[in-house]
């Protein structure tokens, strides 16, 4: 399945026979071909238990399966859109930013304090974003959203990243995260809301971060 993007805002999928890809709902723009698009109750091939965790969230996303054989055009919302290309990684992403991605990847949930201990629960309750985030494991391209673009930023053993929560789109690689406060960070910034937070990340992968702390 090929993703290319037609502009900031604007990707184009090609679907051919026997292969099939996910997209929320609504985000189909137009479409050339003899393509089915069909509600996804599962939410792509998490099954059962990935549909759970995200109805206990309240995080679930509705989907659409889509095949057949044309090309089809997606965007939402006006909001910029980044193609990130998986090679056998994982990419952990929320629920929200997913605009669409190809079949041939294994979509899980996984609860945050997996990998930020209690950090990671406080992370949820304080930013507004879940406690579960949503994982995309195996070959194949996925279709993000975001607030003014999106760019990536390399995390390494030596240097962490420290980014803004309500900047995250997502991460890949081998790495954890923990929410840390910064006394006076956003007030030097210009963007004082009375509580301070950072999301730091460390290890080996990269991490997206949106231009903008605007929620989709």
């Amino acid at each position: 399945m090929a993703f290319r993007e037609v502009n900031s805002k604007m990707v184009e999928a090609t679907v051919v026979p026997g292969q099939r890809l996910f997209s929320q709902r609504g985000a189909m723009l137009a479409y050339k071909g003899e393509v089915s698009f069909t509600p996804n109750v599962q939410g792509g091939q998490g099954g059962v238990m990935s549909m759970i965790g995200r109805r206990l969230a309240n995080e679930a996303t509705p989907l659409m399966t889509v095949e057949g054989s044309g090309t089809v055009f997606f965007g939402h919302g006006g909001h910029h859109v980044q193609v990130i290309t998986l090679t056998g990684d994982t990419l952990y992403v929320e629920a929200d930013r997913l605009l669409a991605f190809d079949g041939t990847l294994q979509q899980g949930t996984m609860f945050l304090g997996s990998q930020g201990g209690v950090m990671g629960m406080v992370r949820g309750q304080v930013t507004g974003q879940g406690l579960f985030t949503t994982t995309l494991k195996g070959h194949g391209a996925v279709a993000v959203m975001a607030h003014g673009g999106v760019f990536e930023v390399p995390i390494t053993p030596q240097r962490p990243v420290h980014v803004d929560p309500q900047a995250y789109v997502a991460h890949h690689g081998d790495v954890r995260n923990k929410l840390s406060t910064a006394l006076g960070w956003r007030d030097m910034v210009g963007r004082g809301s009375g509580e301070a937070f950072q999301l730091e990340l460390s290890g080996s992968g990269s991490v997206y971060v949106q231009a903008s702390e605007e929620k989709l």
